[in-house]
């Protein structure tokens, strides 16, 4: 970890703001206590450690704005089945699942989405205080949901709203853990739960995170059930409302893009994820900005997706709109960006400390090697069009979040591969030995 007591002076990076004016230019970024105090082409030094940035792009850190990062040792697990067969096997799964698996599987995913350049995700999961500590002890900054839902659906331990209260009052203190209230979702919550979880949120100013209309499926049992959508019936219940984020939005009917855009609700778009479990339908995300929703990507987990990567996640979300559209001016490279940074921290409420590099905000940034072959030819009028379309993985050389280096030329600065490696075998034994069998 980088020593606070010190300022970094990264100089003549190629850096790539994302503020207003999306500026990009050859330039020194300072870092004093875990902040940018200088963003520049120029200023004096003052002491402060230098760093030799000439071979890099600063490039703000990418925030996820939805997965459920434990999941990782179930990569693989249910490939190549719907929703309705994904979730029946992982269902089986989670039953067996103790709090050592999900702590292993979330230091697991932790570690791969900040290789892949990844500084912020939310999540929405139970047993969350696992996933905290793994956060606390990788560094990432986590946005931990609570999972909600009717009491005789879990196989949680007690009331998950209880749960979710107890766990938000144990981490709200916390430097990189904001702890908030996540209902799973209209087909295991009735309005009780729905407003009870809003209810949480507001009395503890935490966001609320669910799922919402990922397939046609789900719209229509609802339906069948209430008479009314998914989206449309949250509102009449009293529910919808400000600082709540909703997953997916695939399935939505031009007056619910109204009602969610009117309530400035975040939606987190998972355009992988959604492909493989073939969901059918492409979320309307250009309608419902313009309606006044704010758009971030997610990744959703692992066994759905199957990587944490959010530079994937902007190149196949900018691909699907514009084939889907027949227009190939949907979704341009640097709305791509936006959407992986400074619009999912405005959906997390942080639009003014993180998603971007500007003096005052969070110093949590990657070091995008410019010499490597996909985000060749390098220089500011190409750099923003290669991380949305091109660039690898391997390009992220080094990683920091609050200013600590948490990835140095690709390797963990404080080591631990290996433990976390093992860690996530063993969870993955445990938990693929009760996979039921799949479908011949």
């Amino acid at each position: 970890m980088s020593d606070r007591s010190e300022s970094y002076w990264f100089e003549n990076a190629l850096v790539v703001t994302q503020d207003d004016g999306r500026r990009v230019f050859r330039g020194n970024v300072r870092i004093e206590a875990g902040r940018f105090t200088h963003v520049g082409p120029d200023a004096p030094r003052n002491g402060a450690v230098k760093i030799d940035a000439t071979r890099y792009a600063i490039v703000p850190g990418f925030i996820n704005t939805h997965g459920h990062v434990a999941m990782t040792p179930l990569r693989g697990i249910a490939d190549d089945r719907d929703l309705a067969g994904f979730l029946e096997t992982l269902f089986a799964v989670d039953a067996h699942r103790t709090e050592q698996d999900v702590e292993a599987g979330a230091a697991l995913g932790i570690l791969e989405m900040l290789m892949s350049g990844t500084t912020s995700f939310l999540d929405l999961y139970y047993a969350e205080d696992a996933v905290a500590r793994a956060v606390a002890r990788w560094g990432i900054r986590g946005f931990l949901g609570w999972a909600v839902l009717d009491p005789e659906f879990t196989t949680q331990t007690g009331v998950p709203l209880d749960n979710a209260r107890r766990f938000i009052s144990r981490w709200k203190n916390d430097p990189l853990v904001t702890p908030l209230v996540a209902p799973q979702g209209v087909y295991v919550c009735g309005k009780e739960t729905w407003l009870g979880a809003r209810a949480l949120a507001e009395e503890a100013g935490t966001l609320c995170h669910y799922h919402l209309a990922e397939t046609r499926k789900e719209v229509h049992d609802h339906e069948a059930k209430t008479g009314r959508r998914p989206a449309t019936w949250l509102e009449e219940i009293g529910f919808l409302g400000p600082r709540q984020i909703a997953a997916h939005a695939v399935w939505l009917t031009g007056h619910e893009i109204e009602l969610l855009g009117r309530h400035r609700l975040g939606i987190a778009h998972c355009a992988c994820s959604n492909l493989k479990l073939a969901s059918g339908g492409v979320s309307p995300v250009v309608e419902l900005a313009h309606a006044g929703a704010v758009v971030g990507l997610g990744t959703d987990s692992a066994a759905s997706n199957n990587s944490l990567s959010m530079l994937r996640e902007m190149h196949v979300a900018g691909l699907v709109q514009k084939n889907q559209r027949w227009d190939a001016s949907q979704l341009p490279a640097q709305r791509l960006l936006d959407m992986a940074t400074r619009e999912g921290a405005r959906m997390l409420g942080r639009e003014g400390d993180l998603g971007s590099i500007e003096p005052g905000k969070r110093a949590d940034f990657s070091l995008v090697a410019l010499d490597h072959p996909s985000v060749q030819p390098a220089g500011p009028e190409t750099i923003v069009s290669h991380l949305a379309y091109s660039a690898w993985e391997e390009s992220i050389d080094s990683v920091y979040v609050d200013g600590d280096l948490v990835i140095s030329h690709r390797q963990l600065p404080k080591g631990g591969w290996r433990e976390v490696r093992e860690s996530a075998t063993q969870a993955a034994i445990h938990l693929w030995s009760h996979r039921p069998s799949p479908p011949s």
